[in-house]
């Protein structure tokens, strides 16, 4: 990890998954995210111990494992506070949540990886309890109820509302809960100005203007790849086993239910904006365009 200074009291972790940190104080701070497991909290905490800063909080843009892996074990030795965003006090707080819903049932051995699955922590809901200096806004679509962070310095935490050009690149599928919302956040990131934006899969940048452009037109391809798949009736198993051939892509488990609950999303959309419909022959689901 690398500590960088962005303004007066706002700085950040250089990670693979990038953590936000802003002073309150001369000597304590709040995180924004905890990174991916203890290791990642281990870090961090001996980080701040060598700045002679106390964690104070911690806020959790949302819950997939990547940003919450380091809570329990920095509550553990701070006693800090945890705030989270509606639902995703629910899967922070129980994050057996977060393989189950990917599975789509109760989660065999395998499922429970460091990847699906973060330890549990206290959280306290965030309303308007955040710090002076502090600012949330909404960034559904990536999950259920994700947020990005402003801060006084003018500086924007976007989560992962935004991916890299490499992680497009080689992976072409991200993670997307809901589709629609996910393009709604993509306009509004569009509208937005500030000194510098940090999403947690993307290097820092003056401007998004690129990247967003970029990931609304991979989801744009993505949706009109699922939808020709589907001009003869194919299964879901059928549509994801020709997505990961067509883009090169090895299946394993966190694969399979991650880009495979994915999938299921853009079918959701297509099925919702009027392009795809279902049917059951043989006990089979088909999807088809209409």
């Amino acid at each position: 990890m690398e500590l960088i200074k962005v303004g007066d009291k706002t700085y950040y972790l250089k990670n693979p998954t990038n953590i936000g940190i802003y002073k309150v104080d001369d000597k304590s701070v709040y995180l924004i995210d905890s990174g991916n497991d203890k290791d990642a909290g281990r870090k961090i905490l001996h980080l701040m111990e060598d700045e002679g800063w106390k964690i104070k909080g911690i806020i959790n843009t949302h819950s997939n494992a990547d940003h919450i892996g380091g809570n329990k074990i920095i509550q553990d030795r701070t006693n800090c506070d945890i705030l989270t965003h509606q639902i995703e006090d629910c899967f922070t707080s129980y994050p057996i949540l977060e393989p189950s819903f990917l599975y789509g049932g109760y989660p065999f051995k395998d499922l429970k990886n460091k990847t699906l699955l973060a330890k549990e922590s206290s959280t306290i809901p965030l309303k308007d309890n955040l710090p002076e200096g502090l600012e949330y806004f909404s960034l559904k679509g990536h999950f259920f109820d994700m947020i990005g962070i402003k801060t006084s310095d003018d500086v924007y935490f976007l989560a992962d509302a935004l991916f890299s050009e490499e992680t497009i690149t080689k992976y072409h599928l991200f993670f997307i809960y809901d589709v629609s919302e996910y393009l709604k956040t993509l306009d509004y990131l569009d509208t937005l100005e500030g000194k510098l934006f940090i999403p947690s899969h993307a290097s820092a940048t003056t401007s998004i203007t690129s990247l967003v452009k970029l990931n609304r037109d991979k989801i744009e391809e993505i949706t009109n790849k699922i939808y020709q798949i589907c001009s003869s009736g194919k299964t879901f198993e059928e549509i994801l086993k020709t997505i990961f051939d067509e883009y090169n892509l090895t299946m394993n488990l966190n694969q399979y239910v991650l880009v495979g609950s994915t999938v299921k999303s853009y079918l959701s959309y297509l099925a919702d904006t009027g392009r795809l419909g279902y049917t059951f022959k043989n006990n089979e689901m088909l999807w088809y365009q209409l």
